[in-house]
């Protein structure tokens, strides 16, 4: 049963019995009051039990320059609150496919770094803050991505320490858990990294000390959050090795998480019955098994 739905920015809300829609839709106009108007976050709640649920904020891929909402987005979403867990599908600023085009951003600074860092901390912090309303666990709240969403779950792990965020808010910007699926890790290894990405994020100036800062490899540090990484060996987008560097750099610093490589299903499955292969589509039922395995989602 989907229990709740809101369009953050669209200026509707529907929900059943349990979640209150007043609140629901005050908050609304809060988060809409404090992005730019590019910026959304759509909830899918679970149902209703009155208990907690985990929290999952949703980052479709799409090379920093677009977002592949339905397949990444509002599917994986659909996926996660059918299985009791709360999604937030969250439209991160992105170059646009238009800047990546025309260049234009070699005169105008266009959207680019730190502009989706700033989302995604805000994104972490406000569903802590407003948990009660969601009926979330503010102590159990991931980020998953997919693809170029992917480093970016995965950086807001890395970075949290840094507040690009900037409200002042009192909430932790760390998430609990980060769950990159077949993400993109590195913007230095020239041998494996995904051009489209680092130039929709950095733009088309971009020095060896942006590139090293981010990336995620690099950044891994002692109370980054535990992780639940996926990818496959035939990836024709975003080279398998970048997951392997990734799992490298939380093994030497010791960092629980969970690394599953499959041999098939290429890039751009998500959560969906019919796209990539019977092999990868095992994902979800393994994520959902390690999520429950900490003892905190139901």
């Amino acid at each position: 049963m989907l229990a709740a739905f809101l369009m953050f920015g669209k200026g509707t809300a529907e929900a059943q019995n349990g979640y209150n829609v007043e609140k629901l839709n005050r908050i609304q106009k809060l988060w809409a009051s404090l992005n730019p108007k590019s910026v959304t976050l759509t909830p899918y709640l679970a149902e209703y039990d009155g208990k907690p649920h985990t929290a999952i904020i949703v980052c479709p891929g799409g090379s920093y320059s677009w977002h592949d909402t339905e397949t990444e987005g509002t599917g994986v979403a659909k996926w996660l609150q059918k299985n009791g867990i709360s999604a937030f599908v969250l439209n991160y600023r992105v170059a646009t496919g238009f800047a990546y085009a025309s260049h234009y951003r070699l005169l105008f600074r266009g959207n680019r770094f730190p502009d989706a860092f700033v989302d995604v901390q805000r994104a972490i912090q406000f569903v802590r803050k407003y948990a009660a309303v969601y009926s979330v666990n503010p102590n159990d709240v991931g980020v998953m991505g997919f693809s170029a969403g992917g480093h970016l779950a995965m950086a807001s792990g890395e970075y949290f320490n840094t507040d690009y965020a900037g409200l002042g808010w009192l909430e932790s910007r760390r998430p609990d858990f980060v769950v990159p699926v077949y993400p993109v890790v590195t913007f230095t290894d020239k041998r494996y990294m995904h051009k489209r990405s680092r130039k929709g994020l950095i733009g088309e100036w971009h020095t060896k000390e942006m590139n090293d800062s981010l990336s995620i490899e690099h950044h891994v540090k002692y109370d980054t959050p535990r992780a639940f990484i996926v990818n496959c060996v035939d990836d024709p987008i975003v080279k398998y090795q970048n997951s392997e560097l990734l799992d490298s750099a939380l093994t030497a610093k010791g960092i629980e998480h969970r690394y599953i490589q499959y041999k098939t299903g290429g890039h751009g499955f998500g959560a969906s019955d019919e796209k990539g292969t019977e092999e990868c589509r095992q994902w979800r039922g393994e994520f959902l098994e390690w999520l429950k395995s900490s003892g905190r989602a139901r």
